[in-house]
């Protein structure tokens, strides 16, 4: 008789904790659906710089090289653009670009930039002769 109810026992409590799991996955998914509502998308558009580039949008989600090696995620064929030029990346939900040691320096909003810099809504960066705008939504 002891065994039986030492079984019904063991089975209720694997039950139980289940049923707990169940409970703390569904309100972990709950959670991290709710920050992706709220996380910001940002994207850049090439405005002004060779004709085949200009209107090219990409959404930012992680890393994004700009340069005239093929290996880039933006390459520009222009003689004033270094090869791995200028990197825009995702910190927190704020986006940065940084200059890579390029010969002819990168800008944001006219201003030339030497370390990682914080960009804004509608921020232009000049890379090279190549205008780039920031958006977020």
């Amino acid at each position: 008789m002891i065994n039986v109810t030492l079984l019904i026992a063991r089975l209720l409590f694997v039950a139980l904790l289940y049923l707990f799991l169940f409970a703390l996955m569904k309100t972990g998914i709950g959670l991290v659906r709710g920050q992706r509502k709220k996380e910001k998308s940002w994207t850049i558009a090439v405005e002004k710089g060779p004709k085949e580039l200009r209107g090219v949008q990409i959404a930012v989600h992680g890393p994004v090289i700009v340069g005239r090696n093929p290996g880039a995620d933006i390459v520009i064929g222009a003689g004033y653009v270094s090869g791995r030029h200028a990197r825009f990346s995702l910190m927190g939900q704020n986006l940065f670009v940084e200059d890579l040691g390029s010969t002819n320096g990168t800008a944001v909003n006219g201003r030339a930039i030497s370390e990682p810099t914080a960009l804004r809504n509608k921020d232009v960066v000049t890379i090279g002769d190549v205008a780039i705008r920031v958006r977020f939504a």
